[in-house]
């Protein structure tokens, strides 16, 4: 079976204070933004693009269908570090099935950020 689809490009969390989640989102993922306009932040994480879009949600009417993994190469350490930059645990670091290892956190605006230790996943060459 074929598919035109070409995999993941972007991931956007809405969020009620954009100037805020900007700062946070640096810091959390340990880079500036690309794309800085009141309508739209832009971050590329490894190539992928990591979108801040203003809403005015609050975090408790938001549901939680759908989580984005980030891969990372030590869970735990990154995981402790999202809950140091005032994420709360959402779902703590558990073991999936052979090494793989997932956890969910919540950043300050109610979005589930998913994180993800997969040795066995690899990019199409």
């Amino acid at each position: 079976m074929s598919t035109s689809l070409i995999g993941l490009r972007t991931v956007i969390y809405k969020v009620t204070d954009i100037n805020a989640a900007k700062a946070w989102y640096a810091e959390a993922f340990n880079t500036e933004p690309y794309f800085d306009e009141p309508f739209y932040v832009g971050f590329n994480i490894a190539g992928y693009e990591l979108g801040l879009q203003p809403d005015e949600t609050l975090p408790e009417a938001k549901g939680e269908s759908v989580a984005t993994y980030w891969g990372v190469n030590d869970i735990e350490t990154e995981f402790n570090r999202f809950i140091n930059l005032g994420a709360t645990a959402h779902e703590v670091p558990e073991n999936v099935g052979g090494e793989i290892v997932t956890a969910t956190v919540k950043d300050l605006w109610g979005n589930v950020i998913g994180l993800i230790y997969n040795p066995e996943f690899s990019l199409p060459a």
